[in-house]
């Protein structure tokens, strides 16, 4: 069977675990990036250095807004356009997208090296957390390149229906940084620089891994020069779907920076640290549910620009179960050893620890309904609905943790912060219900429709589906 067209004939559930099961994997493997650093960095150089990459961590979620952009805006129409049967113009999209990721990374390593240090400053950093922080950034910045390379033309691979040759991309670089990161940190004495540079060369081998694997043609989407001219409407197409992926990674370095710069006022150096090591923990929680996202992706997507509408509502039911299972899963381990999980960042800062410890089990409390709402989010930018995601998307962020994690402190100190985490979490999955429920309900009126007049297999008009979804 072709590896495309099984998107629409194979068994849903089949289909979700075959792409979900290698994306889990890779997404998992892909957060060891940033929990690694942390926790050579802090059986190192200590507190000081885990802030530092706490401070750092903003413009790495810059690097993946960039790279999420323009690979995760390209998947989406790829999706849509093969299951419509035109490949040609899914070739011409990836060829666009490629061009875009090594254009975007110039500028963003150019502009980063110029505000470097007023970056940092406003991300939070002290006098004494600057030099460390600094040392590792700069070099971060130079392998921008890479970052954005393997994160955005990763997804296309899942596209074609290649999902273990993606989870692969990110299994070879995570490896890669596991064994460098202590011969650099520990072996050759490098501390912050020597993090830094072992997650460079890892992203350049699965760049490089990656680029190979779509230039030698070995799948649908195969690089071709004919293809790299860039054509507006299709870089318009690409940055109007990926938009909302753009959104909510520029929504976590926002989030960070007000979170950094609230916790340096409540609580110093410590509670950075602290809430570090908690985000590196939420990460991995929340990565699994992201990797059922990217799984369910091109499934929906292909369903949707095919009309089989059914196949699109079955796995958005099957990803919403498995996301719940998941963090719910995460929910339960943070709350049974969150001490041991904080000390393996550090096991002998005894007040990091504590604090560590308690941020964790408040910040966490509505861990179960997160990864229903990133399954719903999900949802709008696979069928090609970039507004409904984006709003979805930055809803937790923007709407509500932002405001919350200012206003709240105010009245209940450096909990207050904390407090604005599950609080946020409720209140997004609110809204992702409410606008899945008008969705999915014009999706199911407008399939009545077509059943009524006889013609179930005719190509339906999927702006008639947008138009009544965007009344909503």
């Amino acid at each position: 069977m072709d590896r495309s067209k099984k998107l629409g004939q194979k068994s849903v559930l089949s289909l979700l675990l075959e792409f979900s099961i290698p994306s889990i994997i890779g997404m998992l493997v892909s957060a060891l990036y940033n929990v690694i650093d942390r926790v050579f960095i802090g059986n190192s150089v200590g507190e000081l250095g885990i802030a530092a990459v706490t401070i750092a961590f903003p413009i790495m979620t810059l690097q993946m807004a960039f790279g999420g952009l323009i690979g995760m805006g390209a998947t989406a129409n790829i999706s849509i356009k093969l299951g419509q049967n035109d490949a040609e113009s899914a070739k011409k999209i990836a060829g666009n997208a490629f061009i875009l990721l090594i254009a975007t990374s110039v500028v963003f390593t150019v502009l980063g090296l110029i505000f470097l240090d007023p970056m940092l400053r406003l991300f939070g950093a002290s006098n004494e957390v600057m030099p460390y922080a600094r040392q590792y950034v700069n070099i971060i910045l130079y392998g921008s390149i890479f970052m954005l390379m393997s994160f955005g033309l990763n997804n296309m691979i899942r596209a074609e229906g290649r999902p273990v040759t993606a989870m692969m991309t990110m299994l070879i670089g995570t490896l890669l940084n596991v064994i460098l990161a202590p011969i650099f940190i520990f072996v050759f004495n490098w501390g912050m620089q020597g993090a830094a540079l072992a997650t460079v060369c890892a992203q350049c081998v699965s760049a490089t891994w990656i680029v190979l694997h779509f230039v030698r043609g070995k799948g649908l989407l195969r690089l071709r020069r004919k293809n790299m001219r860039l054509d507006g409407g299709i870089i318009n197409e690409i940055l109007v779907l990926g938009v909302s992926t753009f959104a909510l990674q520029s929504a976590n370095t926002i989030l960070s920076v007000v979170l950094n710069n609230v916790l340096a006022a409540y609580g110093g150096d410590v509670a950075i640290s602290g809430m570090g090591i908690v985000n590196s923990v939420t990460t991995l929680m929340i990565l699994p549910a992201i990797g059922i996202n990217q799984g369910a992706q091109p499934i929906i997507g292909y369903n949707y620009g095919a009309r089989k509408f059914r196949r699109v509502r079955e796995t958005l039911v099957y990803a919403i179960i498995a996301n719940t299972i998941l963090t719910t899963a995460g929910f339960v381990l943070t709350h049974l050893i969150p001490t041991q999980l904080i000390s393996i960042f550090d096991s002998t800062d005894k007040e990091l620890i504590a604090f560590g410890t308690h941020a964790l089990t408040i910040f966490l409390v509505c861990m179960p309904i997160v990864g229903y709402q990133i399954a719903g989010s999900g949802f709008f930018l696979s069928i090609g609905k970039p507004k409904q995601s984006m709003l979805l998307s930055m809803s937790r962020q923007i709407l509500f943790l932002i405001p919350l994690a200012i206003i709240l402190p105010n009245f209940f100190g450096l909990n207050g912060a904390l407090y604005a985490g599950p609080i946020s979490d409720a209140l997004a999955a609110s809204v992702t219900t409410v606008w899945l429920v008008f969705e999915l309900k014009g999706m199911k009126r407008h399939e009545a429709e077509i059943e009524r007049m006889g013609k179930g297999d005719s190509q339906l008009d999927l702006n008639a589906v947008s138009a009544d979804s965007e009344g909503t």
